[in-house]
C-alpha cells in the first residue's frame, strides 16, 4: 500500500474550476465517508482551502486508488471526468510525500510562505481523525508534515512578512482606496478567514469594522476581540446587508458558504444610498461569496481569488524559499529512508521468530534424547544456544536495515527472505509500510493513460 495524492489547485486550474470542486466544511465528512467506501482506499484525509482541494489516501493499488478518488471528486463537483481530468494532478508514494511536505511548508501556496496552511492541514487531519478515516500510516505522515512545516517557518524567513491571501487582497484594497486608515469595513463571515481579515484591518488603522455572520455568537466574539484591541466594531444581521454595504468603504466576504452571499441586487440597493462613493469588495470565498455581476456595477471594484491568482502567479520567495526547499528535501530523504528501513523490519522479525522456533525445537529434541539431563545444565545450554543465535543474527539484521534505508534497498529484504526460506505470509502479517517508487506528479489524465509494468514498490 502507498500514499496517493489527487488534487486541484491554483497552479493547475482557474478559479471557476476550483469553485466546482471546492468542499465546504460541512461536506468534508461526507466526502471522507464516501472515499472509505471505495474498493481501493484504506485511509484518507482532505485538505480544502481557498486555493486547493487535495485528497491524501492510502491506496491498495495505484490505478484502483486513482480511479476511486477521481470518481469521488468528480461526483462531488457534479462534473464529467473529462471536464476535470486535465486540471487534476496526481502524486504517488515518495512524490506524494514530497508534495505534502511542500504544501505544509507554504511552498505550494498562492502566496508563498503563508502560514495558514499549517492550521488548515491540522484541521484536515483532525476532521478525518474524528470521522475515523485515518490510520497509522496517515497519522504518522500528517504529524511529520506538520513538523516539517513548523521547522521551515522557524528556521527560515519565508513568512517574515506574514503574507497571506487575505493580506494580499487587502494590500490591493489599500491601493485602490488610497489607504485604509480611518475607513469603515464590512466583514461578511466570522470564521478563521474573517478573523485574519479583521487582524489585518486593525494593523492598517481601520476606523470601524462591522461583522455580519450567519451565527451571531461568532460575530459577537470577533467584535469583542476587536474592541479589546481598541477598534470600533459592531455586528450586523445578514438580512441588513444593503444598509451595511451602503455605509462601508470596503467589503470583505469570506463565509465558506455554497453560493453567493452578496448578490448584485443587494449591492445595487446599497449603491443607491452611497451618493456616488466608490465601493471596494474583496471576495475571498471559494466558491465565491460575491456575485460575479457585482463587478459590472458602476463604482464597484472587486478583488477576488481570480485576480490574485493572476497577479501572484509568477511570484517567488527568493533565497528563503530556496532554503525552505532544502529543508523539505532533507526531511523527505530522512522520512523515506526511515520508511525503507522500516520495510525490512517484518522480515527481520520473521527471521528472529524462525530462529527462536528452531532453537526451541532443538531443545525439545535434546530433552527427548537426554531426559536425565540436569535442569541447571539444560538451562545453561539453552541460554548458550540462544546467545550464539543472537550474536550470529545481530550483524546481518542490523546491516540489512542500514542497507534497506538507501534507494533500491528493498532487494536486501527479498534476499533475506529467500536465503532463510521465510514464509511470505508471515512477513506480510507482520506488516509492510510504504515504499518509494519515485513517481513524479502528473495530471490525472496523463496518469490514467499510462500502461506500464509497476515500478519497484508499486502494484496495480
Amino acid at each position: 500500500m502507498n500514499l496517493l495524492t489527487v488534487g486541484i489547485s491554483h497552479r493547475s486550474a482557474p478559479v471557476r474550476v476550483l469553485e466546482r470542486v471546492s468542499i465546504s466544511g460541512d461536506e468534508v465528512r461526507k466526502v471522507l465517508g464516501e472515499l472509505l467506501q471505495q474498493d481501493h482506499v484504506c485511509e484518507a484525509f482532505v485538505i480544502s482551502t481557498c486555493n486547493r482541494v487535495e485528497v491524501y489516501a492510502i491506496a491498495e493499488t495505484f490505478h484502483g486508488g486513482l480511479d476511486d478518488v477521481s470518481s469521488v471528486l468528480t461526483r462531488h463537483a457534479g462534473a464529467d471526468f473529462r471536464e476535470l481530468a486535465d486540471h487534476l494532478y496526481v502524486y504517488y508514494a515518495g512524490a506524494a510525500v514530497e508534495h505534502l511536505f511542500s504544501v505544509a511548508a507554504g511552498l505550494d501556496s498562492m502566496v508563498v510562505g503563508e502560514a495558514q496552511i499549517l492550521g488548515q492541514l491540522r484541521q484536515a487531519y483532525g476532521t478525518a481523525d474524528e470521522v475515523g478515516t485515518v490510520g497509522k500510516a496517515l497519522h504518522e505522515l500528517a504529524q511529520q508534515a506538520l513538523r516539517v512545516g513548523k521547522r521551515v517557518h522557524s528556521e527560515t524567513g519565508i513568512d517574515a512578512e506574514g503574507a497571506s491571501v487575505v493580506s494580499e487582497a487587502l494590500a490591493d484594497a489599500e491601493v485602490a482606496l488610497d489607504g485604509l486608515a480611518g475607513r469603515s469595513a464590512l466583514i461578511v463571515g466570522a470564521g478563521s478567514m474573517g478573523g485574519l481579515a479583521a487582524a489585518q484591518l486593525k494593523r492598517a488603522g481601520i476606523g470601524e469594522v462591522v461583522i455580519a455572520n450567519r451565527t451571531p455568537a461568532n460575530g459577537e466574539r470577533l467584535v469583542e476581540s476587536l474592541g479589546a484591541d481598541g477598534v470600533t466594531a459592531r455586528t450586523a444581521d445578514l438580512s441588513d446587508l444593503p444598509r451595511a454595504i451602503a455605509e462601508a468603504d470596503l467589503v470583505v466576504a469570506c463565509t465558506g458558504a455554497v453560493g453567493a452571499v452578496v448578490t448584485a441586487d443587494v449591492v445595487a440597493e446599497a449603491l443607491a444610498a452611497r451618493d456616488g462613493r466608490p465601493l471596494l469588495c474583496c471576495d475571498l470565498g471559494l466558491p465565491r461569496d460575491i456575485d460575479a455581476e457585482v463587478a459590472e456595477l458602476p463604482g464597484v471594484t472587486v478583488v477576488d481569488l481570480e485576480s490574485l491568482q493572476q497577479r501572484l502567479s509568477d511570484r517567488r520567495g527568493g533565497n528563503e524559499s530556496e532554503r525552505a526547499a532544502q529543508i523539505v528535501a532533507e526531511e523527505l530523504r530522512a522520512y523515506l529512508a526511515a520508511q525503507r528501513s522500516a520495510e525490512v523490519t517484518p522480515t527481520v522479525t520473521a527471521l528472529r521468530k524462525r530462529a527462536a522456533e528452531v532453537v526451541d525445537a532443538e531443545l525439545l529434541r535434546l530433552d527427548s534424547r537426554l531426559p536425565e539431563l540436569d535442569g541447571r545444565v539444560r538451562e545453561e545450554l539453552a541460554r548458550t544456544v540462544r546467545r550464539v543465535v543472537d550474536k550470529l543474527l545481530h550483524a546481518p539484521t542490523v546491516r540489512v536495515k542500514q542497507l534497506a534505508s538507501v534507494p533500491g534497498g528493498a532487494g536486501y529484504a527479498d534476499a533475506l527472505r529467500e536465503l532463510f526460506e521465510l514464509d511470505p505470509q508471515t512477513t506480510a502479517v507482520l506488516g509492510a509500510p510504504q515504499a518509494d517508487d519515485g513517481r513524479t506528479g502528473a495530471t490525472v489524465a496523463q496518469a490514467q493513460k499510462r500502461d506500464r509494468a509497476p515500478r519497484d514498490g508499486e502494484d496495480r
